[in-house]
């Protein structure tokens, strides 16, 4: 392995690794917000509405990423709908990864005893507050870890972009590989950027269940 070729590549995965930040910032923020919609309407039983969530989450979990991209990006243009390779990629993470998000959320709400709404009814609370200031903050305490586990996932599924030739930290190891043939240097690139970014990610999480814990929440 050269510690000169290493240096080369450097600056082109730098470039990768702020690719696929920005997408899985973008996609994460989305699907946790995708996730939320589906798990109140599932939570509060909304008509229709609880049914079209319910099939978007089986046809979102039931079939791979790569797939999804390849629709969005290949499939949508065929009725008029094209979006730029950025906009698929996060466009596909979201719709991954807001079921994923729906139903860690979900779990979190229904592990909520039934007494703790109605012991904050009975304090004269409506629907809402009781929402707001009882039943949330415990929920997503309890589905904290699960949200993590999903967030380290999704930045794990941006990997499957490069298939559209995004240039995020997989495209520019196999791009370096196809013409280089430095595969020992560039997977060890690969290997470094991935762990840079999902490291802290990994450990800022552990931190926060651990607050959470001492804290008295999702006990």
């Amino acid at each position: 392995m050269s510690v000169d070729i290493l240096l080369e590549y450097l600056p082109l995965f730098a470039q990768g690794a702020l690719v696929t930040l920005k997408i899985s910032a973008a996609g994460i923020i989305l699907s946790l917000l995708v996730g939320l919609v589906c798990c109140y309407v599932q939570y509060y039983r909304v008509p229709v509405l609880r049914q079209i969530a319910k099939g978007y989450i089986e046809l979102s979990r039931n079939t791979p990423m790569l797939v999804q991209l390849f629709f969005i990006y290949f499939g949508l243009p065929k009725i008029g709908l094209s979006w730029s390779r950025e906009v698929c990629a996060i466009a596909a993470l979201v719709f991954l990864g807001g079921s994923y998000m729906a139903e860690a959320m979900r779990s979190g709400l229904e592990a909520v005893d039934v007494i703790q709404t109605e012991s904050a009814v009975s304090l004269g609370m409506n629907r809402f507050q009781v929402m707001r200031f009882v039943v949330f903050p415990q929920a997503m305490a309890i589905a904290l870890p699960a949200i993590s586990a999903n967030v380290v996932f999704l930045i794990k599924e941006t990997s499957v972009v490069s298939a559209i030739a995004l240039a995020d930290l997989m495209y520019v190891a196999k791009d370096l590989i196809g013409n280089d043939y430095n595969t020992s240097e560039a997977l060890f690139m690969l290997v470094v950027f991935y762990l840079l970014i999902l490291l802290p990610v990994s450990l800022l999480a552990s931190y926060a269940e651990r607050r959470i814990r001492y804290a008295g929440y999702g006990a």
